[in-house]
């Protein structure tokens, strides 16, 4: 038993142990420094090469930028030029029907200048108040196929208001230019761009006009028109999907797009 009366007994630590040690883990604290400092300097050039990357990055992504706006510029500048030397041309020819042709011409481009400013023109925004945004487009493509005054008022917008991302909002505005064009070429009658929400699917962008009812077996994905590939990529870039059938009363078709 340990008698608690009975001092301890020290026993020294050898001295030459005790140097040692202490080399030892000196150059164990100097080879953990050295590594240590080759991390930080493996590191620093890591960084320094990802800093470098970026800014070549920017300066690309600047550089694409600073070009994809010049060239809608000049799109927008090419678009007005046509539709004035086409309008000045029906003011200068002395024929009535080539006047009134080169005078519908004229404004067919303008128009078309116009929806494509308008589509353009919310670039940068990150909102946007999407039913006014349809409103005004359609107004635009309403004056490119009016040939007279009996066609006015031909597009109708339907539907909920609502506000949605830019980075949404754009490409749907492309993909009703599009359907609106198909309609146009295709079918006949009103019309309409519908905008609602469903519970189940979000929400819903129709474009319906009263031609003639599109085939059972008809599959736009399969499509090789140019247009429905426009389309379909839109649709992909918003994660949403595309759909037809009938319109009101079986009377043409309707296209959707549904998104969330």
């Amino acid at each position: 038993m340990f008698n608690i009366t009975s001092p301890a007994r020290f026993v020294p630590f050898p001295r030459k142990m005790a140097h040692a040690l202490s080399d030892r883990t000196i150059a164990s604290v100097e080879n953990d420094r050295v590594r240590y400092a080759r991390l930080v300097d493996t590191l620093r050039d890591a960084l320094a090469r990802e800093a470098v990357l970026l800014g070549e990055k920017e300066t690309i992504l600047e550089q694409q930028e600073i070009l994809r706006n010049e060239m809608v510029h000049r799109l927008l500048n090419g678009l007005q030029m046509v539709a004035s030397l086409l309008s000045l041309q029906s003011r200068a020819s002395a024929n009535p029907d080539v006047n009134r042709q080169l005078s519908a011409a004229a404004k067919r481009v303008a128009s078309i200048e116009r929806v494509h400013r308008q589509l353009h023109s919310s670039d940068g925004a990150e909102t946007v108040a999407f039913k006014e945004y349809l409103e005004e487009l359609c107004a635009d493509f309403t004056s490119v196929i009016a040939t007279d005054e009996t066609m006015q008022n031909q597009i109708f917008v339907e539907g909920v208001e609502m506000t949605l991302p830019a980075a949404t909002a754009i490409p749907l505005g492309f993909i009703v230019n599009e359907l609106i064009t198909n309609a146009v070429k295709h079918g006949m009658g009103k019309i309409v761009v519908e905008l609602q929400t469903n519970p189940a699917d979000g929400h819903i962008l129709s474009v319906s006009n009263e031609g003639l009812p599109l085939p059972s077996e008809y599959d736009p994905a399969a499509s090789k028109g140019l247009g429905m590939k426009i389309i379909g990529s839109f649709v992909r870039q918003i994660g949403g999907s595309f759909r037809f059938d009938c319109g009101d009363l079986d009377r043409g078709p309707r296209f959707m797009v549904l998104f969330a």
